[in-house]
């Protein structure tokens, strides 16, 4: 790191009348090597290269002056007053804003690297120090006693420019980054992520892209490869896939081992690793040489989140053979990719093995469902309504949603697929679209929009994707099962022409691939700056990084979180970086809080013993009574999970994995039982409910009345409904009015009544858009309006035209 010369260095008289001319006389007296240092040179370029060859400015405003101590303490900082004499604070204070307001001084400090912002900051910094310090630097008290002995006059004996030095030197104190932006622009450039791996690098692989929809074959052609190879690793995104595979690959005789972040299973007695390996995407190692690796749906490789898995394991996995299984919308990217590391793509299509077909009619009721039918909900509430009321039918439903324990999901999707089970019926969220082999007939979507969460972590609601709604579609009809074809519908008739729409559409090419940065660049960086947190470290290597259009950088919102949640726990920076990255639902406020205690205790140095977590989480626990406690459980879950990751990265602090594993699998269980009670545990929950959504369990979803029911619907369960609009229609003259009004009326009382009870009300309350104290409102401000008389027939103004036709008639 350079050191500027200016500390040791008190400018001559004439250096404040050169620079007051400015010009390039001042650029010849400041020594190069410290007004405009190498890194200052870089950084006032503003310049964070993508792949277009354009230039961006840092964003400044990530940059965290670092809080400096008032001098002061030490008797030697007195020797400038013994020089000269004391300060006068007053004057100084002056004559500091002076320089502030110069322009020349504003202009160099923009050729340093201080923007607007970081000047101000940096000034504002500097004058506190300044004006609270009981005594300074001998140099800098030296030239203030100069500036304010010669304020007002013409003498050359000091000039407020002479204080550049010095609070450049406090700029780059507050602002370290200043001084090492060429080496942090070094560290931050992604363009070249091939070259990360050198390993693979080393040897030509090739690349076998199997394309083809859901219900293709197309992984299992891949896994045919993996088994027939002499080593092999298998990568997919979820546990399940990973151990459904790890349990193929044993079963035909070929040792495989598990991996996942909270799991190591071990084909052999002796815990001797296999030649085949199953594993989640993230634990793939790029350093151990396969013959054979599978990744699969290779198409998250534009996931927000966890993209930068996918591109690891594309760019990283050292195999002879990778096999990549995905959405066609993926063979553009991984062509141009390994385009880059100059491997060619060998693409197998693949066709769906049977039909699916989107049918022309909504099942519009619960009362139409058919054994092999999937209800495809978008959130737990809506799990729980539809649930209850199959229940209130004398139908049994299999439950499976995300935050259910993969215990719980392999046992309700084995008592749905059991032919000799009454359950019939699957209750679901987008957790089916892949991991579990279902024997659904129907796939029928509650709804086709889905709560999302932005870039800025709102929350929003938007149709679903052509890449998932075929995802999900897809499940139904599955080759091998007892049901040869498979049909796709909604459950109200106004989501079946959009549903059609989404379904039709070409899937989107995938564009750019994920990236992350590492715990060995974030270590580089926190080498220069090390007062800067995890979270502003992390802010400012996304700031300056540098990508080509091949990819992106991943979103670390949740890394950021749980950066800034243990901040003010002492850790080093590694173990730091590890709990940060540690796999949990940040808005599960128990499991968080349970990793705060986690890392309190870490930093201790106190082991985390079975004890010590039992006594935290109230084990043993009950069977659920209610909604609440079932949901209680599944986050104690999370957190045993969340133990066991962790002891697979501090063994020594994190002793008890066995221990852990046992308690978890009867929880498991426990969880089981009462997601087979979960309508009893929905009728418990009621009492704390709110009244518009316990009325609406218990119901139809009744169609809504809007402007789109009166479109030309031909279906089976629709045929009555172009007579009821005809016949209203074609009533002629006042009896077609008095209808009309009838109907108005009719239809704002049967409203009133309904309010808070109907589909529109409660998807709003169930999507987080409405809120009860909100219903309440509109009800009552429903209730005044009709009151007075302000819809329709019967409005003020009627009111008024009938009081003039009553004066008219007494004339």
């Amino acid at each position: 790191m350079r050191r500027c010369a200016w500390p040791l260095l008190r400018l001559p008289a004439r250096a404040g009348l050169v620079l007051r001319q400015g010009g390039a006389a001042a650029a010849r007296l400041r020594p190069a090597a410290c007004l405009r240092p190498a890194a200052a040179t870089s950084f006032s370029s503003s310049s964070s290269v993508g792949g277009d060859g354009s230039s961006r400015a840092p964003d400044t405003s990530l940059f965290v002056p670092v809080p400096l101590k008032p001098g002061g303490d030490a008797a030697e900082e007195d020797v400038g007053a013994e020089l000269t004499r004391p300060l006068d604070k007053g004057e100084v204070l002056k004559n500091l804003n002076k320089f502030y307001k110069r322009k020349e001084i504003q202009r160099l400090g923009a050729e340093n690297g201080l923007d607007a912002r970081l000047f101000h900051q940096a000034f504002i910094s500097f004058r506190k120090y300044i004006m609270e310090s009981s005594s300074v630097n001998a140099d800098l008290h030296i030239i203030l006693n100069d500036i304010c002995c010669d304020a007002g006059k013409l003498s050359l004996l000091g000039h407020v420019d002479d204080l550049f030095p010095f609070f450049l030197r406090h700029a780059k104190q507050i602002f370290p980054m200043l001084d090492c932006m060429d080496d942090l622009r070094k560290i931050s450039d992604l363009r070249l992520p091939p070259n990360w791996y050198p390993d693979a690098r080393a040897i030509q692989r090739k690349i076998i892209f199997h394309a083809g929809p859901t219900n293709s074959g197309k992984t299992y052609h891949a896994i045919q490869r993996f088994l027939s190879a002499k080593s092999g690793i298998y990568c997919g995104p979820l546990k399940l896939l990973a151990h459904e595979i790890f349990q193929k690959s044993n079963d035909a005789n070929v040792p495989c081992d598990l991996v996942t972040g909270e799991e190591r299973v071990y084909a052999n007695e002796d815990a001797r690793q296999a030649s085949h390996v199953a594993c989640t995407i993230e634990m793939c190692s790029t350093n151990t040489p396969y013959e054979v690796a599978v990744i699969d749906e290779i198409q998250m490789i534009r996931d927000p989140a966890r993209g930068w898995a996918w591109t690891r394991a594309l760019l990283g996995l050292c195999a002879e053979e990778i096999h990549v299984c995905g959405e066609p919308a993926a063979i553009d990217l991984v062509t141009e990719l390994m385009y880059t590391t100059g491997e060619e793509v060998q693409v197998q299509n693949y066709k769906r093995l049977t039909p699916l077909t989107v049918l022309d009619y909504a099942l519009e009721s619960l009362d139409n469902l058919r054994p092999g039918d999937c209800i495809v909900c978008f959130s737990k509430n809506d799990i729980y309504s539809v649930s209850r009321q199959i229940e209130a039918r004398g139908l049994e439903c299999a439950v499976i949603y995300g935050s259910l324990p993969p215990g719980t999901k392999l046992e309700q999707a084995k008592k749905f697929n059991d032919p000799n089970d009454p359950c019939k019926i699957l209750v679901a969220t987008d957790a089916i679209g892949m991991g579990l082999n279902l024997c659904i007939r129907r796939i029928i979507f509650n709804s086709i929009v889905k709560p999302t969460i932005n870039e800025k972590g709102e929350k929003e609601i938007d149709s679903i994707t052509t890449s998932q709604a075929l995802q999900i579609a897809g499940r139904a009809g599955r080759y091998g099962s007892s049901f040869k074809e498979g049909e796709v519908t909604t459950m109200h008739r106004d989501d079946l022409m959009q549903l059609k729409e989404i379904l039709s559409d070409s899937v989107r090419p995938v564009k750019a691939a994920g990236l992350h940065p590492t715990p060995e660049q974030i270590e580089m960086f926190a080498y220069h700056l090390p007062d800067a947190t995890l979270s502003n470290l992390i802010d400012i290597f996304v700031s300056l990084s540098q990508v080509d259009g091949l990819y992106f950088v991943c979103n670390i919102d949740d890394f950021k979180f749980l950066a800034d949640m243990i901040q003010h726990i002492p850790l080093n920076l590694r173990s730091r970086y590890v709990f940060c990255t540690a796999p949990l639902n940040r808005k599960e406020p128990f499991v968080c809080t349970m990793l705060l205690k986690f890392a309190r205790q870490f930093s201790r140095n106190e082991p985390l013993t079975f004890d010590w977590l039992c006594r935290h989480t109230k084990w043993p626990l009950a069977a659920p009574k209610n909604i609440k406690e079932l949901v209680h459980l599944e986050a104690v879950h999370d957190v045993y999970d969340l133990y066991l990751w962790l002891s697979y990265r501090f063994m020594d602090m994190f002793p008890d994995a066995v221990l852990v594993r046992d308690i978890q699998k009867k929880l498991d269980d426990i969880i089981q039982v009462g997601v087979c009670n979960i309508t009893k545990l929905i009728r418990a929950s009621q009492s704390a409910t709110a009244p518009g959504i316990a009325e609406a369990a218990s119901e139809d979803f009744p169609i809504s009345r809007t402007g789109r029911d009166s479109r030309a619907v031909s279906d089976s369960h629709s045929a009555k409904a172009p007579e009821a609009l005809s016949v209203a229609v074609e009533v002629p003259g006042e009896r077609r009015t008095r209808n009309l009004k009838a109907y108005r009326s009719a239809t704002r009382q049967e409203d009133l009544k309904s309010y808070g009870r109907g589909s529109l009300a409660n998807r709003l309350l169930r999507e987080g858009l409405l809120t009860q104290e909100m219903l309440r409102q509109l009800e009552s401000e429903w209730q005044d309006q009709h009151r007075n008389g302000r819809y329709g027939h019967g409005s003020k103004r009627d009111d008024r035209n009938s009081s003039k036709e009553t004066g008219r008639k007494k004339k």
